[in-house]
């Protein structure tokens, strides 16, 4: 619990420091709808984990700021410098109460006049902002409140970072409080025995055998061993030159093959040992969501088993940490949405207790995370007419939509079908949050339910960002890369063998009729001659043959995106051995609409 405190505690001041600062933004733009969002799901975030840690003040005040945003979301109030006032109070609370977590207490309530005060601007009254501070903050204080914290002799750092933008708490003595002895509570209410030290004294810590690293100071080492990858493969090319080009010296010949065998080994090793570095199972993330179903279920009077199976997937680190919220929503709507009570599972037949699976699995170069249930489902003529009820999709285009796109509007902003908004549900946030944080890491998200029957939510994620294991290819004389994990296999392509299936040319492998695809028609290149050659690609549950015009070799390359470009299809550049700039594709964005 120490463990999953500190993290919380840590990602959720991260998230706070952006909260403070798109707030002072949000005043100056306060028709920005996309700023409010991001500020909302950052008070909804907070509160989410802290009712994870049963810090109830901490949830309560983030409850009243958030439901203040949501009208601010609703156009049902306006931003002004007063909301602002009372909602920038509100964070420096929050701050407060992640010190007193942090030394092992539950944090103390919110000054009531605090909790008044957003509950007064809830509802469109006039309330007095004089206890909190004198002015709105500027940008600039705001930038310069942790320098100024640092700066804070003998304060702890969140009072000094509050009293540098916005004055004194409320209720604060001036005093910063005296240094807490060892093995003694902060607070006379413990805010979890286990968290805190015995009374004879700190418990005894192991030796951390770890250091923690700046992100972009590892990323850099992480580039710089993809630089010295396309070096080696330019070496290749060069040794290839050189020995075919008539001015072979066996002894040079001998020499240089053995420093090439030993570059490529280290370099094979170097890579290896950066990406393992950054690998950690998902075990560390699935192991906070057993409690979060078990206190969940018994808040709404459910019984509940939620199922944890391949936690010993590894997984890069930068993908673990986005994936933690995308997760946190969808196991709490399986509990809050998807499970029936007792009473309603018995009625139709369905054993009392409820049950959740989360699971992961590597497949290929891709991991894949799956959280299902086997509660009410999903009907699709419910959710298309929710969605319109809600504003989030015209009549017209729900009236189109075939049963599968119409699950898929659960993934737009502002849709719940909850008619009431309670501390868990009902803000039509959650999902939204979910499908951004998937496809920020180039994933997809698929959704399977029926009516009765509950609901299978899938979601596919590369194992990393970095470095991406690749076919090279030719098409009309210039080189493209795919990714490797959709490779099945490397065909002729023989137009004899083909034939017509509606519109479509299609090929017969292996007793499956396959469609055919030529690479140029997709990217819009023209070519004199059809292709001679084919990969045969997965894409989702079926199988294609793309026609392409030569191979170059398999290779492993680091992507580098475009900038001030996001071609459709293109996921990045690299280099291939000779210099050569080459895109890497985007096989499954390429694809949509294909079919």
């Amino acid at each position: 619990m120490q463990d999953l405190l500190a993290d919380f505690l840590t990602e959720a001041s991260d998230l706070l420091d952006d909260v403070d600062i798109g707030l002072v933004e949000l005043e100056q733009r306060p028709d920005d709808a996309n700023l409010l969002n991001q500020v909302f799901r950052g008070f909804h975030t907070v509160k989410g984990g802290a009712g994870f840690l049963e810090a109830t003040p901490l949830v309560e005040l983030c409850h009243r700021g958030e439901s203040l945003l949501d009208l601010l979301r609703g156009a049902s109030l306006r931003v002004t410098p007063e909301i602002m006032d009372v909602i920038l109070a509100a964070t420096g609370e929050v701050r407060r109460m992640f010190s007193e977590m942090e030394h092992g207490a539950m944090p103390e309530a919110a000054p009531a006049g605090l909790l008044s005060a957003l509950e007064a601007a809830a509802r469109g009254e006039s309330f007095d902002t004089s206890g909190f501070r004198a002015a709105a903050p500027s940008a600039a204080a705001v930038r310069t409140a942790k320098e100024a914290a640092a700066a804070s002799a003998g304060e702890p750092d969140w009072l000094g970072y509050y009293r540098a933008a916005f004055g004194d708490p409320p209720g604060l003595q001036e005093e910063a409080p005296a240094p807490r002895e060892a093995g003694v509570p902060a607070s006379s209410r413990p805010y979890r025995p286990e968290m805190l030290a015995p009374a004879g004294g700190a418990p005894a810590i192991a030796k951390d055998a770890t250091i923690r690293v700046d992100t972009a100071r590892f990323d850099q080492i992480l580039n710089l061993s993809g630089e010295i990858g396309l070096t080696k493969n330019r070496l290749s090319c060069l040794r290839d030159a050189l020995l075919g080009a008539g001015r072979r010296d066996d002894a040079a010949a001998e020499t240089l093959d053995g420093v090439f065998s030993q570059l490529d080994t280290l370099v094979s090793d170097l890579q290896s040992a950066v990406m393992k570095a950054r690998m950690q199972p998902v075990g560390r993330v699935f192991q906070k969501y057993s409690r979060l179903a078990r206190d969940l279920a018994r808040q709404l009077g459910k019984d509940v088993e939620l199922n944890i199976t391949g936690g010993e997937t590894e997984v890069d680190k930068t993908i673990l940490d986005e994936l933690n919220d995308p997760l946190v929503h969808l196991v709490r709507n399986a509990v809050d949405h998807g499970i029936e009570t007792m009473v309603e599972r018995r009625s139709v037949g369905k054993p009392a207790r409820g049950t959740v699976h989360l699971s992961a699995r590597q497949t290929g170069d891709s991991i894949v995370v799956e959280v299902s249930d086997d509660g009410r489902g999903m009907d699709p003529e419910v959710i298309r007419r929710k969605a319109v009820e809600k504003g989030v999709i015209s009549a017209e285009d729900a009236a189109v939509l075939d049963q599968a796109h119409c699950l898929q509007l659960i993934f737009l902003p502002g849709f719940s079908t909850r008619s009431e908004v309670s501390d868990l549900s009902g803000r039509g946030v959650g999902m939204d949050v979910v499908k951004t944080n998937i496809e920020k890491l180039k994933g997809q998200i698929d959704i399977q339910s029926a009516p009765g029957l509950g609901s299978h939510i899938v979601i596919s994620l590369p194992l990393t960002l970095a470095i991406l294991p690749v076919l090279m290819l030719k098409l009309v004389d210039q080189p493209y890369a795919i990714p490797l994990s959709v490779v099945r296999e490397i065909i002729p392509l023989r137009q004899e063998a083909m034939h017509t299936v509606g519109r479509n040319q299609a090929l017969t492998i292996r007793g499956e009729v396959l469609p055919v695809i030529d690479l140029a028609a997709l990217l819009g290149r023209e070519r004199e001659e059809p292709p001679s050659l084919a990969v045969v690609l997965a894409y989702g549950e079926r199988q294609l043959i793309l026609g392409v015009d030569g191979f170059i070799g398999q290779d492993e390359v680091m992507i580098k995106p475009l900038e001030g470009i996001h071609p459709r299809g293109v996921a990045g550049a690299t280099l291939s051995g000779d210099g050569t700039l080459v895109l890497v594709l985007e096989m499954k964005q390429l694809l949509e609409g294909v079919f």
